[in-house]
């Protein structure tokens, strides 16, 4: 791994942001829009976010959701990469269990090849689905065995990231192209640079894996919120350094929308969370618009469940949503607030991400 990795992980705050602040993109497609409108603002989100001084973005994958058109992030980022010249770009993440490791090299090596030291590789154990889609990506029904096997299948990533199987091992002829091996050829010129490698989690299995390997570590509070301060707390705890870092690094997930009007930041997270209720109930679909929800008869429990997911998303005017992010990084002490907006339209999500920038005074373009 290059000297330089820690700077690559560790980003600089702007403004008076009290941390580098990111983008988490599910490139959501709203009711009456086609996946490639979602695309077309992922571009735009990615563009705005480089000109305003977000760190990176990364693209979350997920399947058979109809809502979410991110179900290939290395394609996505490839996207993004031809539209975009200095922000970070990664997975956030990809779900290791899901594809042969050497796969998984093969497209992130392609990758820094298109975009040089600016893609981040945030890995997963979760299968980003439900059970039997899981079991239709990896052809097997056996899926525990992916997640309990996430530490071996991390190593072998990370040996094909770096091409340095021992000798004797099966794989020490086997080279991830491009890869360092082009660098050590007869007449090889190839940066033997690759991503720096990131460890997500919604609870302490790879908060533990993190620290123990020294590695960076995302926190998926803009789902599992109540886990967030314990998770970096192990974080905290297990960390060993490594050539990687010498001391931890956090960054964490949130959700985060900012409106105009705080009425309307009301009406847009209601649709969202509508969305998360169809979905967690078996019936996911495109996001609704905020007038299906505002229509929409919610069973108490289903209120109960909307209350609960959307105390988790700081949304408003852009001075709460300001204050709401200092207040969150005030609690758990992350080095980097990752924010992603869920809404119905582009548009808005968009907007949000302008209205945040401004709240905080980050750089604007020349």
């Amino acid at each position: 791994m290059a000297a330089d990795a820690a700077e690559e992980i560790r980003g600089t705050a702007h403004g008076t942001a009290p941390v580098p602040l990111s983008v988490l993109d599910l490139v959501t497609v709203g009711a009456g829009r086609t996946a490639t409108d979602a695309l077309r603002t992922s571009v735009d989100i990615a563009r705005l976010a480089e000109n305003r001084g977000f760190h990176r973005y990364w693209v979350a994958e997920h399947h058979s959701m109809p809502g979410v058109a991110s179900s290939s992030p290395a394609v996505i980022l490839a996207h993004l990469a031809a539209h975009t010249d200095r922000i970070r770009l990664g997975s956030g993440g990809v779900m290791l269990p899901n594809h042969a490791p050497l796969v998984i090299a093969e497209q992130f090596g392609t990758l820094e090849a298109m975009a040089p030291g600016r893609v981040d590789l945030g890995l997963g154990r979760a299968p980003g689905t439900d059970g039997a889609t899981a079991a239709a990506l990896r052809r097997t029904d056996r899926l525990n065995e992916g997640a309990d096997d996430f530490p071996q299948q991390l190593a072998e990533l990370i040996r094909f990231l770096d091409d340095d199987f021992p000798d004797g091992h099966p794989y020490r002829r086997i080279h991830a192209v491009p890869g360092p091996v082009q660098a050590t050829s007869p007449g090889g010129v190839q940066s033997a640079h690759r991503p720096p490698v990131w460890l997500l989690g919604s609870s302490g299995f790879s908060a533990r894996l993190a620290g123990t390997l020294g590695l960076p570590f995302a926190f998926a509070h803009h789902f599992s919120a109540q886990n967030t301060v314990p998770a970096l707390d192990l974080y905290r705890e297990s960390f060993r350094p490594s050539a990687v870092l010498d001391a931890p690094y956090a960054l964490i997930g949130v959700s985060a929308l900012a409106t105009d009007d705080e009425k309307e930041a009301r009406r847009q997270v209601l649709a969202a969370a509508l969305n998360m209720v169809r979905l967690r109930t078996g019936r996911p679909g495109l996001v609704p618009t905020p007038e299906e929800a505002e229509a929409y008869d919610f069973s108490p429990m289903e209120e109960e469940f909307v209350a609960s997911w959307n105390s988790n998303v700081i949304h408003g005017t852009p001075d709460e949503v300001r204050s709401g992010l200092d207040d969150l990084h005030k609690r758990t002490g992350a080095d980097e607030l990752m924010l992603t907006a869920n809404a119905h339209g582009g548009d808005v999500r968009l907007r949000s991400y302008e209205l945040i920038a401004d709240a905080y005074g980050l750089p604007t373009p020349a």
